[in-house]
């Protein structure tokens, strides 16, 4: 690897870019450019404010913990619905709903039988109706 690479790969690190962007622009191995920056300790920067992406309230983060993104459980699930397009579609699964004979789509559970809480009710329950 050349000294000018090494300073591209350094600035592109700083700027926030990922291992596999950079070893893209500059056409290198990704473990190249891995070893060049966990050497030299770069890290991608941060945002300067610790924001909830959903809601934007501020994030307490804990020093030797994961970086918090979200505030809460709710946010993350919020966030992650209104941006589908960021998901990497390995675990969705298809599926035609017991009750109703629909066919849906559930991302991350491999073992859905409805396609909503009232298809489960009603085939369960019989509608949750009092007899």
């Amino acid at each position: 690897m050349t000294n000018q690479q090494k300073e591209k790969i350094a600035n592109l690190r700083l700027k926030g870019l990922s291992y596999t962007e950079i070893a893209d622009r500059l056409n290198v191995s990704r473990a190249a450019v891995v070893s060049f920056c966990r050497r030299n300790d770069l890290q991608a920067s941060q945002p300067d404010t610790d924001v909830c992406r959903e809601c934007g309230s501020a994030l307490v983060q804990t020093p030797g913990m994961k970086r918090r993104v979200f505030c809460s459980a709710g946010c993350r699930v919020r966030w992650w619905k209104a941006h589908p397009e960021r998901l990497s579609g390995k675990a969705t699964y298809h599926f035609v709903c017991k009750k109703c004979g629909k066919p849906f789509s559930a991302y991350g559970n491999a073992k859905r039988k409805y396609c909503c809480h009232e298809c489960y009710i009603e085939d369960r329950f019989g509608g949750g109706k009092d007899e």
